[in-house]
This record gives structure tokens, C-alpha cells and sequence, in this order.
């Protein structure tokens, strides 16, 4: 039992999540404070970020790290050297987190409270047994088997008539969790995006046969497509608002795109983008792999907001409260809405299409962020980071607590729940990686603004030469919006010329 007065099962949430948003605090300050002052001079200051990331041993890590950054840009993929460099980012965070809590391990458990406070909100309960025999002098012989720093801290307390905030025994077991979700987070991340890609790459093929596609055959093909995209709205009953969500909520399920959806949402985004470019030179299955490739650098990152999540979620876990069972059904609801979301937005831009005139010139899908939630289509990648890091969270909580406390963990709640909670986990990831991350690769292209991809961010950078790169990313911004992007754009896009050329159409 001496081990056991120590761990997490028995210290008060309140306590664990406390420290735990004090210790990330100071982290991620530190952390700004270190990207603050890299820009001031990073060489005077590398050797400190150097022994931030040492703390944690990542020595196999780097090794890779370094061999993945060769490989990287030898293929120039840019966007998966940035995500690279983000990962990188977050282990440091990692590492000051880890190495804060070895700083202040001492501190904390020499931090004595009264016995009233200690006895709520604990994740397991104590058996009467238990609690009888738990007085200040057995507490402190039941700590003996620890650390000669445990012992120490739980004497003086004890003479107080008092108990440890957090023993040390406590702090390495959060410790523990905080660098297993990292690291499954990481892993969660990968996957998706290894397997959404391949899903993804599936629709080459039929942006291969576009461009090479010819003549009055390649225009009754699009014709053909066009009209088969149509018919997803055609139909009083599909235009019900009511209707037109339940479809769109089982067709993410099967067939979420079509090359019918494919193709037209392809001419749509090239007639209102990119006009000028000849279609045997537009590769917009490039383009979107790029700014996807874009988007999975804020995917792959653990902001503020997330551990704040984590934080909350420390405090909750208390016994009888089931808060793992209920908690895992969040990243399965919000997929599902997003998902209902993406198909929803393709059921929109076929029932705008079926308003217009067949037979007219200029009848095409109109890309729009009135679409999207709040005209802001980030809001939804925004959604899939929160999912992939929510089911992340709960799948490291699962392995933590086997691996520490073992499968019959009071933690771990019903046997029940344990099945139902890995089920609902494995279907999350299953769904984001096959049909969710595909349709938002798409859709995404859907917005009124033009997606740009990280090395044509880094080329629009240089019209407005000696402007910071977020006023010259917003200023291009808004160039593209007005005018159209001529055949140099695409060039960029192949990463064959840094030259952009702009239209004054207007």
C-alpha cells in the first residue's frame, strides 16, 4: 500500500490538474520566450535550446529527425519540413515541461495541506480499511519505501499533522503521461495523414486524364461529369434543408467523393482562380496536396487551448463520474458533424449549379466561404486538430494507466466502457483518415480566397520585397481575390519558376 498513497489513483484531481496548468504555463512561456529570442540571436542562445530538448533523451529521435530532414529536402517537400520543424517545436515544449517538473520536484513536495482538503476529489476511492489506518505517522511509514526526498517531505509534513500536495512518486507518473500523449499524438497525426494521402492520391489518375484530355471529347466529358454532379440536388425533396443533412450525413460514409464531385469542383476552382492557365498545365491534385500538406503543420501542433483541454479534464476525473466513458463519444460526434458538413457543402454547390441554366456558358460551381461555418472555412481544420488530439488523449489516458496501474485500475472504470471507448477510438481514426481528411482536402479548395501552399507563400513574399510575411501574405490575399492569376502561377505551383504574373482584368 505504500506505493499506492502516492500515485495519481490517490491524490486529488484539483491538486493534479493545478499543477499540471502551472507547470504548462511556465513552459510555454518559456518556449515563446525561446522562439523570442532566436530571432534576437539564435546561436547565443542554442545551446540552451539544445539542453531543453536533451533533458527528455531524445537522442534517437534527433538521429532520425536529421536523417528525415535530408530526405525532405532533397524532395523539396517544404510543407513536411515545416510540419517537421513544428514537431520539433512541440518536443521542446515536451522538454521544458519535463524539466520543470524535475526542477521543481523537490519544491512541490515539501508544499504540505491539511488532511480535509487531501480527502476530495480523488479518481479512486479508498477502501475503509484504508482510510482507518491512515493517519499521519502510518502515512509517513507507508512512504518509507520511496525516495529519501518522499520520506523527507512526508516527515515534515507529517509533524505539521499535514500531507504532501504531490508526492514525487505522482510527478513522475504525470510525467510519464504528458510525454506518452505527446508521442501518440504525433503517431495519431502521421497515420492520418499516411492514410488519408493514399486515399487521396487515388484521384491522380483522373486529374492525369483531364490534362490530357483533348477536343470536343474532352469537353462532352466534362459535360457529362457536370451533369451527374447536378443530379446529387436534383429533386424537390433533396433541396429540403432537412433531407439535403441526413444525405449528406450518410454519404460520408460511402463514395464521399466521386470523380463526377472531382472533376466539377476541379473546373469550378480553376474558372474562378485560375482562368488564364491552359488545363493541360493545371495540376490542381498538386496544388491541393500541397496546401493539405500545409495544413497538417497546424494539425501535428499542441496549442494552448488543447492543453487547457488537458487541464480541465485532470480536474474532472473523479471517481464515479465516468468522465473517460462520456468524454470519448466528443471526437466521434465532431467528426461526424464535420464530415456532414464537408458533403453538405458539395449538396450546396450541385443545388446552386441545378438552379442555373444547363446550357449556359458560364454555369459552373462558385467557389464560396458563404458555405463554410461563420464564412470561415479554417474553422473546420480548426475541428479536425481538436478530434485527432482529443482521440490521441484518450487513447494514451488507456495505455498510460494499463501500463502504470494495470487493466484492473480503478481509473480504467467498467469493462464496458474500456470496449466501448477503444471501439469508438479505432472508428475515429478509421473515419478522419478515409473519408474525412479526403473530403476536407477537397472542400477546402471550395473558399472564396485562393489556398496557397508554403513555397508560393514563400515567392509572394517577394512582390512586396522588404514587407513582413504576413502583411505580404495579406496583400496577395487580396490581389488574388480580385485578379486573376495568369499561367506563371501555375509554374510556381510546379515549383518550375518563382515568377507570378498578375492580370489587370478589372
Amino acid at each position: 500500500m505504500g506505493s499506492e498513497s502516492g500515485s495519481l489513483e490517490y491524490t486529488p484531481t484539483w491538486i493534479v490538474a493545478g499543477v499540471c496548468f502551472v507547470i504548462v504555463f511556465l513552459s510555454l512561456c518559456a518556449e515563446r520566450g525561446l522562439h523570442w529570442l532566436g530571432k534576437v540571436s539564435y546561436t547565443q542562445y542554442a545551446f540552451l535550446i539544445n539542453f531543453v530538448i536533451l533533458v527528455q533523451l531524445h537522442l534517437i529521435f534527433l538521429k532520425s529527425n536529421w536523417m528525415m530532414l535530408q530526405l525532405l529536402e532533397k524532395k523539396k517537400k517544404d510543407a513536411l519540413l515545416q510540419a517537421l520543424q513544428k514537431l520539433k517545436d512541440e518536443l521542446m515544449l515536451l522538454g521544458f515541461i519535463s524539466f520543470l517538473l524535475t526542477v521543481f520536484q523537490r519544491v512541490l513536495s515539501r508544499i504540505c495541506i491539511s488532511t480535509h482538503l487531501a480527502s476530495h476529489m480523488h479518481p479512486c476511492k479508498k477502501q475503509p480499511s484504508e482510510i482507518a489506518t491512515h493517519g499521519e505517522l502510518s502515512l509517513t511509514r507507508k512512504y518509507r519505501r520511496g525516495l529519501l526526498s518522499t520520506d523527507e517531505s512526508v516527515e515534515i509534513c507529517a509533524h505539521k499533522g499535514q500531507v504532501p500536495i504531490l508526492s514525487i512518486e505522482a510527478l513522475h507518473q504525470l510525467h510519464i503521461f504528458i510525454f506518452v500523449l505527446a508521442v501518440v499524438h504525433v503517431i495519431f497525426c502521421v497515420t492520418t495523414m499516411v492514410l488519408g494521402g493514399a486515399r487521396i492520391r487515388r484521384w491522380k489518375k483522373w486529374d492525369d486524364s483531364i490534362r490530357r484530355g483533348r477536343g470536343q471529347a474532352a469537353d462532352d466529358d466534362h459535360r457529362h461529369h457536370h451533369e451527374i454532379f447536378r443530379r446529387r440536388a436534383s429533386g424537390y425533396w433533396r433541396k429540403a434543408a432537412v433531407v439535403s443533412w441526413m444525405i449528406s450525413f450518410v454519404k460520408q460514409f460511402y463514395g464521399s467523393v466521386t470523380k463526377s464531385d472531382y472533376i466539377t469542383l476541379r473546373r469550378g476552382f480553376k474558372i474562378a482562380h485560375m482562368p488564364s492557365v491552359p488545363e493541360s498545365r493545371f495540376d490542381f491534385y498538386d496544388h491541393m496536396m500541397r496546401t493539405l500538406e500545409g495544413d497538417f503543420i497546424k494539425i501535428v501542433s499542441i496549442s494552448w487551448f488543447f492543453w487547457l483541454f488537458i487541464v480541465v479534464f485532470l480536474l474532472l476525473n473523479v471517481q464515479g463520474w465516468n468522465t473517460y466513458f462520456w468524454l470519448s463519444f466528443l471526437p466521434l460526434i465532431l467528426l461526424l458533424l464535420v464530415g456532414a458538413k464537408l458533403e453538405h457543402i458539395i449538396m450546396r454547390l450541385a443545388q446552386e449549379l441545378d438552379s442555373t441554366d444547363p446550357d449556359h456558358e458560364a454555369a459552373r460551381v462558385k467557389p464560396s466561404d458563404d458555405h463554410f461555418w461563420f464564412h470561415r472555412p479554417g474553422i473546420i481544420l480548426w475541428l479536425i486538430q481538436f478530434i485527432l488530439f482529443q482521440n490521441s488523449f484518450e487513447i494514451a489516458f488507456f495505455f498510460w494507466i494499463w501500463s502504470t496501474y494495470g487493466i484492473h485500475s480503478c481509473i480504467m472504470e467498467k469493462r464496458g466502457f474500456i470496449i466501448t471507448r477503444l471501439i469508438m477510438g479505432v472508428i475515429v481514426q478509421v473515419l478522419c483518415s478515409y473519408s474525412t481528411l479526403p473530403l476536407y482536402a477537397l472542400v477546402s479548395q471550395m473558399g472564396t480566397s485562393f489556398k496557397f501552399g508554403p513555397r508560393l507563400k514563400h515567392h509572394i513574399g517577394g512582390w512586396f520585397g522588404g514587407a513582413t510575411a504576413s502583411h505580404s501574405h495579406r496583400k496577395a490575399t487580396q490581389s488574388l481575390e480580385t485578379f486573376h492569376v495568369a499561367e506563371q502561377a501555375q509554374d510556381i505551383i510546379d515549383e518550375a519558376t518563382p515568377v507570378i504574373e498578375v492580370k489587370n482584368g478589372l
